[in-house]
């Protein structure tokens, strides 16, 4: 295990009706002129807004509100919250949504309180200051609400891109597992991908004894396959939702990545598809993860057929420990088909003829460094295993 610091201060407050406690934490934390932050219409419908500005109004906190957010956000969207923000003096961001509308509040709340422009966090450049963050989370995929991370589109040249930095986590959370309860089973089973992705990258390590974090990822990724079906034959199952937004958190919050190499491959070869056919960032996970991990399977044989053992229940074939590792993935590719995510690029919409243009995009800052070091033919090649 290597060296690490470990900080995460988000506050959490989880559970039914939760979304009550808005007004008491923004004082908390101390807020005093609110920007709320959400996505389409479902947040209005549903009421959840009018129960987010009711405990805000009782505390006399006053707000303004800025909706929109699409899916695979938008600088677009960002520039003008950063406008927003500074004409009204807002001293504090509140996102009521999934990831998206999460990760649109962290660059606004960033873009605020910096002369330059906001994308330059999105290239390279650290967080270091940004207005505190509140989130109501309404899909248990990201993690963004407990994460220091935040990934945009920028509409010139669509290119998505993700910042990170301490001052992007949350000073707090309000995680009601009910409110996912009216998600489809498609979004469901894409916010479980994306929390199983999340896992799969952080267990991908050149770091040895890790057996502690091994574990941690190893459980959470079995409580998906799990929870999963549940919720998918029955939306309403309250409990099975509570353990996979509670798992969501913990698998991106990095408690389980820490002192030990992680592999973000399989996210940046996904991001040029969402960025390019704007699918669901799950859905193309679906499609990436299988491709990856065959491409990097020799990278090490072993801690692929471990995850196959431990998790997939293959039976280890000690001469042959490649098969084992073959089955693991094969095991991962028949789950996301059984709660009915895509495999192929045809599902996604995605066209043999852009692979040359995403790989170049993909390694437009160098090769991927990760797991396994891959170039763009190397990408290129990923690509066309998702044929």
């Amino acid at each position: 295990m290597e060296n690490f610091t470990f900080y995460a201060p988000t506050y959490f407050a989880f559970g039914k009706d939760s979304e009550s406690k808005a007004g008491e934490l923004v004082e908390r934390f101390g807020g005093t002129k609110v920007l709320l932050h959400y996505g389409g219409g479902s947040v209005v419908r549903s009421g959840l807004l009018d129960r987010v500005k009711k405990p805000l109004d009782a505390a006399s906190i006053a707000y303004i509100e800025l909706g929109g957010v699409k899916p695979n956000p938008r600088s677009g969207l960002v520039y003008e919250g950063i406008d927003l923000c500074r004409k009204e003096k807002v001293d504090f961001v509140l996102a009521i949504g999934g990831g998206s509308a999460i990760d649109s509040a962290k660059a606004i709340a960033a873009g605020t309180v910096y002369d330059g422009d906001f994308w330059d966090f999105y290239e390279g450049k650290p967080v270091e200051k940004a207005l505190p963050i509140g989130t109501v989370l309404t899909i248990a995929a990201a993690g963004s609400e407990g994460s220091p991370d935040s990934v945009i589109t920028r509409e010139d040249g669509m290119l998505k891109r993700g910042a990170s930095g301490e001052a992007y986590r949350p000073r707090f959370s309000i995680l009601n597992p009910a409110l996912t309860q009216t998600l489809s089973a498609y979004q469901t089973a894409c916010g479980v991908t994306d929390i199983i992705a999340h896992l799969y990258e952080r267990y991908l390590t050149r770091t040895k004894d890790v057996e502690v974090t091994d574990r941690m990822i190893e459980a959470l990724i079995l409580t998906m396959i799990n929870e999963a079906p549940k919720v998918i034959a029955n939306p309403d199952d309250y409990e099975a939702r509570a353990n996979i937004m509670w798992a969501g958190m913990i698998a991106h919050n990095n408690c389980c990545g820490v002192g030990r190499t992680q592999d973000w491959n399989s996210h940046c070869i996904e991001h040029e598809l969402s960025a390019l056919y704007d699918c669901a960032h799950g859905a193309g996970l679906a499609v990436t993860m299988p491709a990856v991990f065959t491409y990097v399977l020799s990278n090490d044989v072993t801690r692929f057929a471990q995850i196959a053992v431990r998790v997939w229940g293959c039976r280890m074939d000690f001469y042959h420990p490649e098969k084992t590792a073959k089955e693991g993935i094969d095991a991962l590719r028949r789950f996301l088909k059984s709660i009915g995510m895509p495999l192929t690029f045809a599902e996604l919409g995605a066209k043999e003829e852009d692979i040359e243009k995403m790989a170049a995009t993909c390694c437009l800052d160098g090769p991927l460094q990760g797991f396994a070091k891959l170039d763009a033919q190397d990408v290129a090649k990923i690509y066309r295993l998702m044929l």
